[in-house]
């Protein structure tokens, strides 16, 4: 969707290097060698085990996993997104996405056959449409209420109170969305017969005013309901209709709405489950609730901080086991075995590293990813319920993502490292290869050319050894100084130092003579508890002074020029350059921060509570760190630009505008570059606008 810029030349630095023949000072330069990185797209396992579907060329092709002669179309025509019936009688074909908010969309949805591609059922402008588990009902959400209908028969509203601003029926508010991650706040039950959803009332909920500038005579608001930190969040409630009888129960969620209800589900029993967060999110519990009314509480976890979002809670390997990851138990985060009625039973996995993530579970193994052979990269293991039997069943050191066929005898393994571009081959369950896909030889043959990225561990001024890399003109030269451009995001459990493929923008200026570097100082994540909370109730502090230790510790290296140092970031990164300019006493020349927060009064409740507390019951958290607070402290040396998309409905340009009246009456100067009716990423209109920015405003900077 991205269409290159014109080339446009560049006269700031000349450099004649070894990476001439191919290389990368322009963005759409860069973009070029990008399209080159191939990959599997539209990847969907089949229930046999035995084949999977990938998207391709305007068709949905049909593989054996095993035998690559065996191929096969089974639907070809127009469709942005496709999913499967659960019997696999149907395809479900999804265009038209019309964004609400992020990761919501208003979509036109055609259901097929999958044996003739012939039409069974049209639906226009509807969100999170799903089939029931045996695909004879369909359920979907239109004008905040929630629709149930057999297929081929006009579906029926099964609420009527939904309404704009104000209640939400199946659907998540924007706030959920953002945080928790799920806009479908519905879910069939295994017999099909009931559908549980969750209802929103965000009447108390403060609402925002985005003015769009769209060509209009008189410009009007977009208005939406968006909780700041303290402020109200939605009243969450859970229903269950009965689809035969139509009967609606309300379902006990407890005492308090000040709460989440972070997620709804049906055990294999076929009992609904949910899940709850206290307000201070430092308290989860998951409650079953039985036939006969009552409730018990099958999974509690405390901590005197924080329990992690996670939006994969509990996963159930039969009507009594299932499996959770929690961090708080030992500092790291592990897999561990319950039992619905007789409780906690064993940890599964243990040690100084993490799980990253459940893969699968079959009978007798859980597949999972992890950080075991470093905090850089993530690799794929097998383990038995007893925790007894590990096996690592991927070879190399770097990334890997996996897409396993159902049950688990293959999977299609996904690697790359920082300077190996993507692999794609499909696996048995033993981790023995079977076939490649995809190779990127002619990208892998053009990296030696290019920049590289290398790992190292830098130490702190307070002797914290934290993970970095630099990434230096391809013609590095020790004996010559170097500007140096910092790269970083910073944020809770985020992480920026990672052994997989990318390249961004930075690698532009690599190849105009830069070196690019990165720290991941405190408060990120793959390190353990400790070192990811100890920002709790600070944002801002630690992670400036990790990012200012690390910029004075490159000014004394003899091969960078230490009156050349610039430092940029995007959201909670473009949090970080503004601190780290204010906070810098000139050690950088330039800072760009892009759609950065500058008060967390100004973000919303979940993600800025679960990590900085209530600004009720911790105001200094909220304003000692502030970069409008700081905005005096700019050196009068320090080329400073500010990006914001005036229809950020994330991070509100009322972040930017707040640190522009602050710089104003503190007699600063500034740059700054508006992009009207635009989201938080930019995307897609002024993805390559703004990168050819933030590279023309380095190049003539720093």
């Amino acid at each position: 969707m991205i269409k290159s810029l014109l080339k446009f030349a560049i006269a700031a630095i000349a450099i004649t290097s070894a990476s001439a023949a191919f290389s990368q000072k322009t963005f759409a330069e860069l973009q070029d060698i990008n399209r080159l990185n191939q990959g599997v797209w539209g990847l969907r396992s089949m229930q046999d085990g035995e084949h999977y579907t990938v998207s391709s060329r305007g068709a949905i092709v049909r593989h054996s996993y095993a035998d690559e002669a065996v191929c096969d179309t089974i639907y070809k025509g127009r469709f942005a997104t496709y999913q499967f019936s659960p019997d696999e009688g149907m395809i479900i074909l999804g265009n038209n996405y019309r964004s609400v908010y992020r990761h919501s969309a208003y979509v036109d949805y055609e259901i097929v056959n999958t044996a003739d591609g012939k039409s069974v059922a049209t639906l226009n402008d509807v969100r999170d449409l799903t089939l029931s588990p045996d695909s004879k009902l369909v359920a979907f959400a239109k004008d905040n209420n929630l629709y149930v209908g057999e297929l081929g028969k006009e579906p029926v509203a099964i609420t009527s109170d939904g309404e704009w601003n104000h209640i939400i029926n199946g659907t998540a508010d924007w706030v959920y969305e953002e945080e928790l991650g799920f806009t479908q706040g519905y879910a069939f039950s295994p017999d099909s017969k009931q559908i549980a959803y969750m209802r929103f009332d965000e009447s108390q909920v403060p609402l925002f005013e985005m003015m769009m500038f769209n060509g209009t005579l008189y410009n009007k608001p977009y208005t939406f309901k968006y909780p700041k930190a303290g402020d109200a969040n939605s009243i969450v409630e859970v229903w269950v209709y009965d689809i035969a009888t139509g009967k609606k129960s309300k379902i006990d969620v407890g005492p308090n709405p000040d709460q989440y209800i972070s997620s709804i589900g049906w055990t294999p029993a076929g009992e609904l489950y949910f899940s709850r967060l206290n307000r201070k999110q430092n308290h989860l519990d998951v409650v079953v609730c039985h036939a006969d009314g009552s409730q018990s509480t099958i999974y509690d976890e405390k901590s005197p901080i924080y329990v992690e979002r996670t939006s994969d809670i509990i996963r159930f390997i039969d009507e009594d086991r299932f499996i959770v990851t929690s961090e708080t138990r030992t500092g790291w985060n592990h897999i561990y075995l319950y039992s619905m009625e007789k409780g906690f039973i064993a940890p599964i996995t243990s040690g100084e590293w993490e799980v990253t993530q459940i893969v699968e579970t079959t009978d007798k193994l859980i597949y999972y990813m992890s950080t075991e052979s470093s905090p850089l990269r993530r690799n794929l293991y097998s383990i038995d319920y007893k925790g007894k039997k590990k096996q690592r069943l991927t070879a190399l050191e770097g990334t890997y993502s996996i897409s396993p066929s159902s049950g688990m005898k293959y999977y299609i393994s996904t690697f790359s490292s920082a300077n190996s571009p993507r692999t794609v081959e499909i696996c048995n369950s033993k981790g023995e290869s079977i076939r490649t896909l995809v190779e990127n030889k002619e990208l892998a043959e053009k990296m030696a050319s290019l920049p590289q990225k290398e790992f190292f561990t830098f130490t702190s001024e307070r002797g914290d050894k934290l993970n970095a890399y630099f990434i230096k003109p391809v013609d590095f030269d020790a004996t010559k100084k170097y500007p140096v451009l910092m790269t970083q995001y910073s944020g809770p459990g985020s992480q920026s130092v990672s052994d997989n493929f990318g390249m961004g923008w930075e690698y532009v200026m690599a190849a105009n003579g830069y070196i690019v570097a990165c720290v991941d100082g405190r408060g990120t994540g793959y390190m353990g508890e400790h070192f990811k909370k100890q920002t709790y109730g600070q944002l801002g502090k630690l992670e400036v002074e990790d990012q200012l230790s690390f910029a004075r510790w490159l000014g004394e290296q003899s091969y960078i020029d230490a009156e050349r140092i610039g430092i940029y970031g995007w959201s909670f990164g473009g949090f970080m350059a503004l601190g780290c300019a204010l906070k810098g006493d000139g050690i950088f020349k330039m800072s760009i921060a892009v759609a950065p927060v500058t008060s967390w009064r100004y973000y919303d409740t979940i993600y800025t509570e679960i990590y900085n507390d209530l600004p009720q019951d911790n105001p200094a958290g909220y304003d000692d760190n502030s970069p409008i607070n700081f905005a005096d402290r700019l050196s009068d040396r320090t080329q400073l630009l500010i990006i914001h998309g005036s229809a950020d409905d994330n991070v509100h340009v009322q972040n930017a505008m707040e640190m522009c009246h602050a710089l104003n009456r503190a007699g600063k100067m500034y740059d700054m570059m508006i992009y009207p009716d635009q989201n938080h990423s930019m995307y897609p209109n002024y993805n390559v606008h703004i990168r050819n920015k933030m590279i023309k405003y380095t190049l003539e900077n720093l």
